[in-house]
Protein backbone atom coordinates (compact mmCIF):
# COMPACT_ATOMS: atom_id res chain seq x y z
CA UNK A 1 0.00 0.00 0.00
CA UNK A 2 2.97 2.40 0.82
CA UNK A 3 4.26 2.21 -2.83
CA UNK A 4 1.04 3.76 -4.43
CA UNK A 5 1.24 6.82 -5.50
CA UNK A 6 0.14 9.28 -3.34
CA UNK A 7 -2.48 10.13 -5.61
CA UNK A 8 -4.25 6.70 -6.38
CA UNK A 9 -7.30 6.79 -4.25
CA UNK A 10 -6.50 9.81 -2.46
CA UNK A 11 -8.99 12.32 -0.75
CA UNK A 12 -8.70 15.94 -2.01
CA UNK A 13 -10.17 18.48 0.01
CA UNK A 14 -11.40 21.40 -2.19
CA UNK A 15 -10.95 24.76 -0.85
CA UNK A 16 -12.55 27.95 -2.58
CA UNK A 17 -10.57 31.23 -1.06
CA UNK A 18 -13.12 33.56 -0.99
CA UNK A 19 -14.87 31.46 1.34
CA UNK A 20 -12.15 29.41 3.46
CA UNK A 21 -11.62 32.50 6.05
CA UNK A 22 -10.97 36.03 6.01
CA UNK A 23 -7.24 36.83 7.91
CA UNK A 24 -7.11 40.88 6.97
CA UNK A 25 -10.97 41.07 7.60
CA UNK A 26 -12.13 42.45 4.37
CA UNK A 27 -14.79 40.82 3.80
CA UNK A 28 -12.76 37.98 1.14
CA UNK A 29 -10.94 34.73 2.17
CA UNK A 30 -7.23 34.58 1.17
CA UNK A 31 -4.26 32.89 0.80
CA UNK A 32 -3.34 34.18 4.92
CA UNK A 33 -7.04 32.32 5.87
CA UNK A 34 -6.50 29.34 3.75
CA UNK A 35 -2.61 29.22 5.89
CA UNK A 36 -4.72 29.92 9.39
CA UNK A 37 -7.04 26.88 8.45
CA UNK A 38 -4.35 24.27 7.36
CA UNK A 39 -4.29 22.12 10.57
CA UNK A 40 -7.69 21.77 10.37
CA UNK A 41 -7.64 20.40 6.79
CA UNK A 42 -5.15 18.31 7.96
CA UNK A 43 -7.24 17.06 10.75
CA UNK A 44 -9.79 15.76 8.24
CA UNK A 45 -7.30 12.81 6.98
CA UNK A 46 -7.36 14.08 3.64
CA UNK A 47 -4.05 14.27 1.19
CA UNK A 48 -4.63 17.31 -0.45
CA UNK A 49 -6.00 20.18 -1.53
CA UNK A 50 -7.19 21.69 -4.33
CA UNK A 51 -7.34 25.55 -4.18
CA UNK A 52 -10.17 27.15 -6.67
CA UNK A 53 -8.19 30.15 -8.71
CA UNK A 54 -6.35 33.03 -6.64
CA UNK A 55 -4.50 34.61 -9.76
CA UNK A 56 -4.86 38.19 -10.87
CA UNK A 57 -8.31 38.55 -12.67
CA UNK A 58 -11.15 40.97 -12.66
CA UNK A 59 -13.25 38.45 -10.81
CA UNK A 60 -15.98 38.66 -13.46
CA UNK A 61 -16.21 34.74 -13.00
CA UNK A 62 -14.47 34.63 -9.45
CA UNK A 63 -11.03 34.22 -10.44
CA UNK A 64 -11.87 31.31 -13.79
CA UNK A 65 -11.47 34.63 -15.59
CA UNK A 66 -7.47 35.16 -15.38
CA UNK A 67 -5.69 38.49 -16.48
CA UNK A 68 -2.10 36.97 -15.18
CA UNK A 69 -1.40 33.62 -15.09
CA UNK A 70 1.80 34.12 -13.05
CA UNK A 71 0.48 36.73 -10.48
CA UNK A 72 -1.71 36.41 -7.11
CA UNK A 73 -4.28 38.91 -6.65
CA UNK A 74 -3.71 41.35 -4.35
CA UNK A 75 -7.61 40.08 -2.98
CA UNK A 76 -6.19 37.09 -1.84
CA UNK A 77 -2.08 38.01 -0.91
CA UNK A 78 1.09 37.85 -2.10
CA UNK A 79 3.50 35.49 -3.61
CA UNK A 80 5.17 35.18 -0.21
CA UNK A 81 2.01 34.11 0.81
CA UNK A 82 1.34 31.53 -1.45
CA UNK A 83 5.43 30.39 -0.72
CA UNK A 84 4.21 30.17 3.06
CA UNK A 85 1.09 27.94 2.24
CA UNK A 86 3.17 25.20 0.24
CA UNK A 87 6.04 25.48 3.13
CA UNK A 88 3.22 24.85 5.88
CA UNK A 89 1.03 22.29 4.17
CA UNK A 90 3.82 20.21 2.87
CA UNK A 91 5.41 20.00 6.41
CA UNK A 92 1.50 18.54 7.62
CA UNK A 93 1.59 16.12 4.63
CA UNK A 94 -0.90 17.68 2.47
CA UNK A 95 -0.32 17.94 -1.02
CA UNK A 96 -1.23 21.44 -2.68
CA UNK A 97 -3.13 21.15 -6.22
CA UNK A 98 -4.04 24.42 -7.99
CA UNK A 99 -6.49 25.11 -10.66
CA UNK A 100 -5.39 26.03 -14.06
CA UNK A 101 -8.00 27.38 -16.77
CA UNK A 102 -6.11 26.91 -19.81
CA UNK A 103 -9.05 27.07 -22.43
CA UNK A 104 -9.59 31.11 -21.67
CA UNK A 105 -8.59 33.74 -20.44
CA UNK A 106 -9.76 37.15 -18.93
CA UNK A 107 -10.72 39.92 -21.77
CA UNK A 108 -8.32 41.82 -19.81
CA UNK A 109 -5.12 39.59 -19.95
CA UNK A 110 -2.47 41.41 -21.83
CA UNK A 111 -2.20 38.62 -24.97
CA UNK A 112 -5.78 39.67 -25.27
CA UNK A 113 -5.66 43.53 -25.17
CA UNK A 114 -2.96 42.51 -28.31
CA UNK A 115 -4.85 40.20 -30.29
CA UNK A 116 -7.91 42.56 -30.06
CA UNK A 117 -6.26 45.75 -31.53
CA UNK A 118 -5.58 44.23 -35.26
CA UNK A 119 -5.54 41.52 -37.66
CA UNK A 120 -1.43 41.38 -37.79
CA UNK A 121 -0.08 41.80 -34.65
CA UNK A 122 2.35 38.69 -32.81
CA UNK A 123 -0.51 37.80 -31.00
CA UNK A 124 -3.43 38.32 -34.04
CA UNK A 125 -3.71 34.88 -34.05
CA UNK A 126 -3.94 33.55 -30.29
CA UNK A 127 -7.52 33.90 -30.04
CA UNK A 128 -10.43 32.20 -31.91
CA UNK A 129 -10.91 34.65 -34.35
CA UNK A 130 -13.83 34.82 -37.31
CA UNK A 131 -15.27 36.79 -39.94
CA UNK A 132 -18.96 37.47 -39.77
CA UNK A 133 -21.56 35.64 -42.51
CA UNK A 134 -22.20 37.89 -45.13
CA UNK A 135 -25.21 39.43 -43.30
CA UNK A 136 -23.20 40.80 -40.48
CA UNK A 137 -24.30 37.54 -38.07
CA UNK A 138 -22.16 35.26 -35.50
CA UNK A 139 -19.87 32.83 -37.67
CA UNK A 140 -22.11 29.95 -36.72
CA UNK A 141 -24.61 28.61 -34.12
CA UNK A 142 -22.54 27.94 -31.54
CA UNK A 143 -23.97 28.81 -27.68
CA UNK A 144 -22.16 29.99 -24.36
CA UNK A 145 -22.57 28.07 -21.46
CA UNK A 146 -24.04 31.50 -19.41
CA UNK A 147 -26.48 32.61 -22.17
CA UNK A 148 -26.68 33.75 -25.41
CA UNK A 149 -24.41 33.49 -28.86
CA UNK A 150 -20.61 32.47 -28.08
CA UNK A 151 -19.67 34.87 -30.65
CA UNK A 152 -18.56 38.68 -29.88
CA UNK A 153 -17.79 41.35 -31.80
CA UNK A 154 -14.98 43.66 -31.79
CA UNK A 155 -14.98 46.30 -34.20
CA UNK A 156 -11.38 47.00 -34.45
CA UNK A 157 -10.97 43.93 -36.39
CA UNK A 158 -14.42 43.64 -37.68
CA UNK A 159 -14.72 39.76 -36.48
CA UNK A 160 -16.48 37.72 -33.77
CA UNK A 161 -13.90 36.18 -31.70
CA UNK A 162 -15.19 33.12 -29.66
CA UNK A 163 -16.10 32.77 -25.77
CA UNK A 164 -17.97 29.36 -24.42
CA UNK A 165 -18.27 31.31 -21.05
CA UNK A 166 -18.77 35.06 -20.31
CA UNK A 167 -17.95 37.23 -22.89
CA UNK A 168 -15.23 38.73 -20.86
CA UNK A 169 -13.44 34.91 -20.69
CA UNK A 170 -12.29 34.84 -24.67
CA UNK A 171 -11.17 31.53 -25.90
CA UNK A 172 -7.57 30.78 -26.61
CA UNK A 173 -6.65 29.53 -29.93
CA UNK A 174 -4.75 26.18 -29.17
CA UNK A 175 -4.16 25.32 -32.85
CA UNK A 176 -1.21 27.74 -32.60
CA UNK A 177 1.55 26.06 -31.24
CA UNK A 178 2.84 29.34 -30.09
CA UNK A 179 -0.39 29.55 -27.29
CA UNK A 180 0.23 25.86 -26.15
CA UNK A 181 4.07 27.01 -25.85
CA UNK A 182 2.96 29.77 -23.55
CA UNK A 183 0.50 27.87 -21.88
CA UNK A 184 3.07 25.43 -20.93
CA UNK A 185 5.35 27.85 -19.51
CA UNK A 186 2.81 29.26 -17.31
CA UNK A 187 2.22 26.01 -16.01
CA UNK A 188 5.83 25.18 -15.54
CA UNK A 189 6.28 28.06 -13.10
CA UNK A 190 4.04 26.64 -10.64
CA UNK A 191 5.72 23.56 -11.18
CA UNK A 192 8.88 25.39 -9.92
CA UNK A 193 7.10 26.82 -7.25
CA UNK A 194 6.33 23.22 -5.79
CA UNK A 195 2.64 22.99 -6.46
CA UNK A 196 2.22 19.02 -6.61
CA UNK A 197 -0.50 18.88 -9.24
CA UNK A 198 -3.64 21.17 -10.80
CA UNK A 199 -7.08 20.53 -11.48
CA UNK A 200 -7.62 21.42 -15.61
CA UNK A 201 -10.51 23.41 -15.63
CA UNK A 202 -12.75 23.26 -18.87
CA UNK A 203 -10.26 21.15 -20.08
CA UNK A 204 -12.66 19.51 -22.89
CA UNK A 205 -12.78 23.47 -24.34
CA UNK A 206 -9.30 24.04 -25.26
CA UNK A 207 -9.69 23.31 -28.80
CA UNK A 208 -12.74 24.21 -31.29
CA UNK A 209 -13.37 22.71 -34.97
CA UNK A 210 -11.10 24.66 -36.76
CA UNK A 211 -14.32 24.40 -40.02
CA UNK A 212 -16.93 26.01 -37.88
CA UNK A 213 -19.58 23.85 -38.40
CA UNK A 214 -22.64 24.40 -36.73
CA UNK A 215 -23.55 22.11 -33.49
CA UNK A 216 -26.66 20.09 -34.54
CA UNK A 217 -29.67 20.69 -32.67
CA UNK A 218 -30.74 18.34 -29.54
CA UNK A 219 -33.95 16.70 -29.37
CA UNK A 220 -36.36 17.88 -26.56
CA UNK A 221 -36.50 14.35 -25.02
CA UNK A 222 -32.53 14.52 -24.57
CA UNK A 223 -31.80 18.09 -23.39
CA UNK A 224 -32.22 17.31 -19.22
CA UNK A 225 -29.04 16.32 -17.58
CA UNK A 226 -25.18 17.67 -16.85
CA UNK A 227 -26.90 20.91 -15.01
CA UNK A 228 -28.37 22.33 -17.87
CA UNK A 229 -32.26 22.29 -18.34
CA UNK A 230 -34.32 24.57 -20.73
CA UNK A 231 -34.32 27.56 -19.55
CA UNK A 232 -30.83 28.04 -20.80
CA UNK A 233 -30.44 27.46 -24.56
CA UNK A 234 -27.10 25.88 -24.15
CA UNK A 235 -29.17 22.70 -23.73
CA UNK A 236 -30.93 22.78 -26.95
CA UNK A 237 -27.43 21.54 -29.05
CA UNK A 238 -24.96 18.52 -29.36
CA UNK A 239 -21.92 20.07 -28.74
CA UNK A 240 -19.80 18.69 -30.79
CA UNK A 241 -17.75 21.12 -32.08
CA UNK A 242 -17.18 24.03 -29.93
CA UNK A 243 -15.34 21.11 -27.44
CA UNK A 244 -14.18 18.00 -26.57
CA UNK A 245 -12.32 17.98 -30.13
CA UNK A 246 -9.89 15.37 -31.18
CA UNK A 247 -6.87 17.17 -30.56
CA UNK A 248 -7.19 17.56 -27.19
CA UNK A 249 -5.58 14.14 -25.90
CA UNK A 250 -2.40 15.56 -28.24
CA UNK A 251 -2.23 18.87 -25.64
CA UNK A 252 -2.98 16.56 -23.04
CA UNK A 253 -0.06 14.28 -23.83
CA UNK A 254 2.36 17.38 -24.12
CA UNK A 255 1.26 18.64 -20.97
CA UNK A 256 1.62 15.22 -19.28
CA UNK A 257 5.50 14.82 -20.95
CA UNK A 258 5.54 18.06 -18.93
CA UNK A 259 4.63 17.21 -15.44
CA UNK A 260 6.26 13.96 -15.65
CA UNK A 261 9.43 15.90 -15.54
CA UNK A 262 8.36 16.89 -12.12
CA UNK A 263 8.20 13.49 -10.21
CA UNK A 264 5.13 13.00 -7.90
CA UNK A 265 3.18 15.33 -9.52
CA UNK A 266 -0.98 15.11 -10.63
CA UNK A 267 -3.32 16.02 -13.45
CA UNK A 268 -6.83 16.29 -12.33
CA UNK A 269 -9.10 16.87 -15.59
CA UNK A 270 -12.65 18.59 -15.23
CA UNK A 271 -14.73 16.69 -17.67
CA UNK A 272 -17.97 18.01 -19.74
CA UNK A 273 -18.82 16.65 -23.27
CA UNK A 274 -21.90 14.75 -24.77
CA UNK A 275 -20.85 11.54 -23.19
CA UNK A 276 -18.64 12.70 -20.32
CA UNK A 277 -18.01 9.26 -19.00
CA UNK A 278 -16.32 8.00 -22.82
CA UNK A 279 -14.18 11.36 -22.67
CA UNK A 280 -13.09 10.24 -18.91
CA UNK A 281 -11.67 7.19 -20.19
CA UNK A 282 -9.97 8.48 -23.32
CA UNK A 283 -8.21 11.49 -21.14
CA UNK A 284 -6.99 9.00 -18.31
CA UNK A 285 -5.90 5.50 -20.92
CA UNK A 286 -2.47 4.62 -20.45
CA UNK A 287 0.22 6.74 -18.74
CA UNK A 288 0.84 9.51 -21.34
CA UNK A 289 -2.11 11.48 -20.81
CA UNK A 290 -4.35 12.81 -17.30
CA UNK A 291 -4.03 10.83 -14.01
CA UNK A 292 -7.49 11.23 -13.41
CA UNK A 293 -10.37 13.03 -14.33
CA UNK A 294 -13.72 13.81 -12.70
CA UNK A 295 -17.28 14.77 -15.04
CA UNK A 296 -20.99 15.76 -13.32
CA UNK A 297 -22.88 12.53 -13.62
CA UNK A 298 -22.68 12.63 -9.71
CA UNK A 299 -23.14 16.31 -9.09
CA UNK A 300 -26.55 16.18 -10.80
CA UNK A 301 -29.87 15.90 -9.08
CA UNK A 302 -30.10 12.31 -10.02
CA UNK A 303 -30.17 10.46 -6.79
CA UNK A 304 -31.11 6.45 -6.46
CA UNK A 305 -28.97 3.35 -6.44
CA UNK A 306 -29.77 2.19 -9.96
CA UNK A 307 -28.49 5.64 -10.98
CA UNK A 308 -25.56 5.78 -9.26
CA UNK A 309 -24.76 1.90 -10.13
CA UNK A 310 -25.57 2.68 -13.79
CA UNK A 311 -23.12 5.53 -13.77
CA UNK A 312 -20.22 3.82 -12.26
CA UNK A 313 -20.57 0.78 -14.13
CA UNK A 314 -20.22 2.49 -17.39
CA UNK A 315 -17.95 4.66 -16.15
CA UNK A 316 -15.71 0.43 -15.30
CA UNK A 317 -16.84 -0.84 -19.01
CA UNK A 318 -14.89 1.67 -20.38
CA UNK A 319 -12.06 3.61 -18.61
CA UNK A 320 -9.31 0.19 -18.90
CA UNK A 321 -6.19 1.53 -16.66
CA UNK A 322 -7.37 4.93 -16.66
CA UNK A 323 -7.90 6.50 -13.09
CA UNK A 324 -11.55 8.12 -12.02
CA UNK A 325 -11.84 10.92 -9.41
CA UNK A 326 -15.30 11.04 -7.86
CA UNK A 327 -17.47 14.16 -6.56
CA UNK A 328 -20.60 14.48 -5.18
CA UNK A 329 -20.01 18.47 -4.78
CA UNK A 330 -18.23 21.42 -5.99
CA UNK A 331 -18.24 25.20 -6.26
CA UNK A 332 -20.31 25.03 -9.25
CA UNK A 333 -23.72 23.00 -8.03
CA UNK A 334 -26.33 22.89 -4.55
CA UNK A 335 -24.82 21.40 -1.95
CA UNK A 336 -25.16 17.53 -2.07
CA UNK A 337 -26.88 17.84 1.33
CA UNK A 338 -29.76 19.63 -0.25
CA UNK A 339 -29.38 18.43 -4.05
CA UNK A 340 -29.85 14.49 -2.59
CA UNK A 341 -31.78 15.11 0.25
CA UNK A 342 -35.51 13.78 1.11
CA UNK A 343 -36.69 16.99 2.20
CA UNK A 344 -34.36 18.39 5.14
CA UNK A 345 -30.82 17.42 5.14
CA UNK A 346 -30.48 14.82 7.97
CA UNK A 347 -27.08 14.12 9.93
CA UNK A 348 -27.63 10.29 9.06
CA UNK A 349 -27.79 11.13 5.46
CA UNK A 350 -24.66 13.84 5.79
CA UNK A 351 -22.40 10.70 6.65
CA UNK A 352 -23.56 8.29 4.90
CA UNK A 353 -23.00 10.29 1.58
CA UNK A 354 -19.62 10.84 2.90
CA UNK A 355 -18.66 7.16 3.55
CA UNK A 356 -20.81 6.57 -0.06
CA UNK A 357 -18.22 8.95 -2.14
CA UNK A 358 -15.24 7.42 0.03
CA UNK A 359 -16.09 4.02 -0.77
CA UNK A 360 -16.33 4.38 -4.86
CA UNK A 361 -13.63 2.91 -6.82
CA UNK A 362 -10.88 5.99 -7.21
CA UNK A 363 -9.64 8.80 -6.33
CA UNK A 364 -11.76 11.70 -4.11
CA UNK A 365 -13.16 15.27 -3.90
CA UNK A 366 -14.58 16.58 -1.32
CA UNK A 367 -16.09 20.16 -1.27
CA UNK A 368 -15.41 22.11 1.67
CA UNK A 369 -18.06 22.18 4.33
CA UNK A 370 -19.48 18.50 3.41
CA UNK A 371 -17.32 17.42 6.11
CA UNK A 372 -19.84 19.25 8.35
CA UNK A 373 -23.01 18.57 6.39
CA UNK A 374 -23.67 21.87 4.97
CA UNK A 375 -27.10 22.61 3.28
CA UNK A 376 -27.12 25.08 0.23
CA UNK A 377 -27.96 28.78 1.25
CA UNK A 378 -30.72 30.51 0.05
CA UNK A 379 -29.30 33.98 -1.05
CA UNK A 380 -31.63 36.75 -2.25
CA UNK A 381 -31.68 38.55 -5.71
CA UNK A 382 -30.06 41.61 -4.22
CA UNK A 383 -27.31 39.74 -2.56
CA UNK A 384 -26.59 37.41 -5.65
CA UNK A 385 -22.34 37.65 -7.28
CA UNK A 386 -22.50 35.24 -9.93
CA UNK A 387 -23.18 36.15 -13.36
CA UNK A 388 -25.06 32.97 -14.10
CA UNK A 389 -27.43 33.07 -11.43
CA UNK A 390 -28.05 37.17 -12.65
CA UNK A 391 -28.55 35.67 -16.15
CA UNK A 392 -30.67 32.95 -15.17
CA UNK A 393 -32.74 33.90 -12.12
CA UNK A 394 -35.51 32.83 -10.96
CA UNK A 395 -35.58 29.33 -12.73
CA UNK A 396 -31.81 29.29 -12.19
CA UNK A 397 -30.25 31.25 -8.74
CA UNK A 398 -26.93 30.62 -9.68
CA UNK A 399 -23.81 29.12 -8.19
CA UNK A 400 -24.00 31.58 -4.67
CA UNK A 401 -25.74 29.09 -2.88
CA UNK A 402 -23.04 26.96 -2.68
CA UNK A 403 -20.51 29.33 -2.21
CA UNK A 404 -21.00 31.07 1.27
CA UNK A 405 -18.36 31.56 4.16
CA UNK A 406 -17.29 28.91 6.22
CA UNK A 407 -18.88 29.09 9.76
CA UNK A 408 -16.48 28.55 12.16
CA UNK A 409 -17.78 29.58 14.86
CA UNK A 410 -21.03 29.35 16.06
CA UNK A 411 -22.77 32.93 16.86
CA UNK A 412 -23.44 31.93 20.27
CA UNK A 413 -19.65 32.92 21.35
CA UNK A 414 -20.06 36.40 20.45
CA UNK A 415 -18.17 36.46 17.36
CA UNK A 416 -18.99 37.93 13.91
CA UNK A 417 -20.11 36.27 10.61
CA UNK A 418 -19.30 32.70 12.49
CA UNK A 419 -15.96 33.27 12.95
CA UNK A 420 -15.21 33.86 8.60
CA UNK A 421 -14.69 37.71 9.10
CA UNK A 422 -15.08 40.58 11.40
CA UNK A 423 -16.68 42.93 8.14
CA UNK A 424 -19.78 41.79 6.09
CA UNK A 425 -18.50 39.25 4.09
CA UNK A 426 -18.75 39.24 -0.25
CA UNK A 427 -21.52 36.49 0.48
CA UNK A 428 -23.68 36.87 3.73
CA UNK A 429 -23.17 33.25 6.35
CA UNK A 430 -26.30 31.27 6.17
CA UNK A 431 -27.97 31.02 8.87
CA UNK A 432 -28.91 27.74 8.55
CA UNK A 433 -25.25 26.68 8.83
CA UNK A 434 -24.37 28.64 12.10
CA UNK A 435 -25.65 25.66 14.07
CA UNK A 436 -22.80 23.45 12.18
CA UNK A 437 -20.39 25.27 12.82
CA UNK A 438 -17.00 23.74 13.04
CA UNK A 439 -16.27 24.54 16.96
CA UNK A 440 -20.03 22.99 17.58
CA UNK A 441 -19.43 19.90 16.04
CA UNK A 442 -16.05 19.67 17.65
CA UNK A 443 -17.59 19.51 20.69
CA UNK A 444 -20.42 16.99 19.32
CA UNK A 445 -18.61 13.46 19.27
CA UNK A 446 -21.92 12.32 17.13
CA UNK A 447 -21.42 15.02 14.83
CA UNK A 448 -20.82 14.82 10.66
CA UNK A 449 -17.10 16.26 11.68
CA UNK A 450 -16.34 13.61 13.83
CA UNK A 451 -17.98 11.16 11.89
CA UNK A 452 -15.68 12.33 8.46
CA UNK A 453 -12.65 12.33 10.07
CA UNK A 454 -13.14 8.65 11.51
CA UNK A 455 -14.20 7.26 8.24
CA UNK A 456 -11.27 9.04 6.29
CA UNK A 457 -8.84 7.49 8.93
CA UNK A 458 -10.35 4.31 8.83
CA UNK A 459 -10.73 4.25 4.82
CA UNK A 460 -6.92 4.99 4.72
CA UNK A 461 -6.41 1.40 6.60
CA UNK A 462 -8.54 -0.17 3.69
CA UNK A 463 -6.62 -1.53 1.07
CA UNK A 464 -9.60 -2.72 -0.97
CA UNK A 465 -11.20 0.98 -0.49
CA UNK A 466 -8.13 2.89 -1.35
CA UNK A 467 -6.61 0.82 -4.78
CA UNK A 468 -9.15 -2.37 -5.38
CA UNK A 469 -12.07 -2.92 -7.89
CA UNK A 470 -15.50 -2.50 -7.77
CA UNK A 471 -18.24 -4.98 -8.26
CA UNK A 472 -21.88 -4.25 -8.02
CA UNK A 473 -24.15 -6.98 -6.48
CA UNK A 474 -27.96 -7.10 -6.69
CA UNK A 475 -30.22 -6.31 -4.40
CA UNK A 476 -33.14 -4.41 -3.92
CA UNK A 477 -33.46 -0.67 -4.02
CA UNK A 478 -33.15 2.10 -2.44
CA UNK A 479 -29.90 -0.35 -1.43
CA UNK A 480 -26.73 -0.05 -2.96
CA UNK A 481 -24.31 -3.18 -2.54
CA UNK A 482 -20.75 -3.58 -4.06
CA UNK A 483 -17.43 -5.77 -3.19
CA UNK A 484 -14.57 -3.76 -3.36
CA UNK A 485 -11.01 -6.46 -3.97
CA UNK A 486 -7.41 -6.33 -3.61
CA UNK A 487 -5.62 -9.03 -3.94
CA UNK A 488 -4.80 -7.90 -0.14
CA UNK A 489 -8.45 -7.86 1.12
CA UNK A 490 -12.34 -8.19 -0.19
CA UNK A 491 -14.64 -5.64 0.99
CA UNK A 492 -18.25 -6.41 1.20
CA UNK A 493 -20.52 -2.81 1.18
CA UNK A 494 -24.14 -1.87 1.31
CA UNK A 495 -25.70 1.32 1.68
CA UNK A 496 -28.75 2.47 2.63
CA UNK A 497 -29.48 5.43 0.65
CA UNK A 498 -33.00 6.53 2.41
CA UNK A 499 -34.70 6.83 5.76
CA UNK A 500 -36.62 4.00 6.11
CA UNK A 501 -35.67 0.77 7.48
CA UNK A 502 -34.82 -2.29 5.12
CA UNK A 503 -33.84 -5.82 6.04
CA UNK A 504 -31.97 -7.81 3.98
CA UNK A 505 -31.34 -11.90 4.29
CA UNK A 506 -27.96 -12.79 4.53
CA UNK A 507 -28.59 -16.04 2.22
CA UNK A 508 -30.82 -14.24 -0.54
CA UNK A 509 -28.38 -11.89 -0.86
CA UNK A 510 -25.41 -14.90 -2.01
CA UNK A 511 -28.33 -16.78 -3.42
CA UNK A 512 -28.99 -13.70 -5.86
CA UNK A 513 -24.77 -12.94 -5.91
CA UNK A 514 -23.22 -16.86 -5.86
CA UNK A 515 -19.81 -14.95 -5.51
CA UNK A 516 -20.79 -14.29 -1.94
CA UNK A 517 -21.30 -18.05 -0.91
CA UNK A 518 -18.29 -17.67 1.18
CA UNK A 519 -19.97 -14.47 3.05
CA UNK A 520 -19.51 -16.38 6.69
CA UNK A 521 -15.58 -15.61 6.25
CA UNK A 522 -16.35 -11.62 6.21
CA UNK A 523 -15.49 -9.73 9.49
CA UNK A 524 -18.04 -6.72 10.19
CA UNK A 525 -16.83 -3.40 10.57
CA UNK A 526 -18.47 -0.90 13.18
CA UNK A 527 -16.09 2.42 13.85
CA UNK A 528 -16.49 4.69 11.56
CA UNK A 529 -18.68 7.20 13.19
CA UNK A 530 -21.68 6.32 11.32
CA UNK A 531 -25.31 4.25 11.47
CA UNK A 532 -23.96 0.93 10.98
CA UNK A 533 -26.47 -1.75 10.18
CA UNK A 534 -27.29 -5.03 12.97
CA UNK A 535 -26.86 -8.31 12.21
CA UNK A 536 -28.80 -10.74 13.84
CA UNK A 537 -26.15 -14.13 13.65
CA UNK A 538 -29.09 -16.53 14.19
CA UNK A 539 -31.73 -15.48 11.66
CA UNK A 540 -28.68 -13.96 9.23
CA UNK A 541 -30.40 -11.10 8.47
CA UNK A 542 -29.07 -7.09 8.31
CA UNK A 543 -31.31 -4.14 9.49
CA UNK A 544 -30.98 -1.86 7.58
CA UNK A 545 -32.20 1.80 9.64
CA UNK A 546 -32.18 5.21 8.17
CA UNK A 547 -29.14 5.86 5.92
CA UNK A 548 -27.67 2.92 7.70
CA UNK A 549 -24.30 1.17 5.69
CA UNK A 550 -22.61 -2.15 6.23
CA UNK A 551 -18.76 -2.67 6.01
CA UNK A 552 -17.64 -6.37 5.87
CA UNK A 553 -14.14 -7.17 5.81
CA UNK A 554 -12.00 -10.61 4.57
CA UNK A 555 -8.31 -10.13 4.09
CA UNK A 556 -6.64 -12.26 1.36
CA UNK A 557 -3.24 -11.79 1.67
Amino acid sequence: MGQLSWWRGGVIYQVYPRSLMDANDDGIGDLQGIIAKLDYIASLNVDAIWISPFFKSPMKDFGYDISDYLAIDPIFGTMDDFDELIAKAHGLGLKIIIDQVLSHTSDEHAWFEQSRQDRSNEKADWYVWADPKEDGTAPNNWLAIFGGCAWEWEPRRQQYYLHNFLKSQPDLNFHNPAVRDAVLENVEFWLKKGVDGFRLDAITFCYHDQELRDNPAKPKDKRQGRGFSEDNPYAYQYHYYNNTRPQTLGFIEQLRALIDAYPGTVTLGEVSSEDSLATMADYTRGDKRLHMAYSFELLTKDYSAAYIRETVEALEASIGDGWPCWAIGNHDVERVASRWSQGEAKLGQVKMLNALLGSLRGSICTYQGEELGLTEANIEFEQLQDPFGLAFWPMFKGRDGCRTPMPWTDATAGVQHAGFSQVTPWLPVAAAHVPLAVDKQEADAESALHSYRQFMQWRKQQIALVDGSITFLDIKAPLLAFVREHQQQSLLVIINLTAETHDVSLDELVQDNPQLANINNYSVQSEHGLSMAKLDGASRTLTFAAFAVFYADKRLG
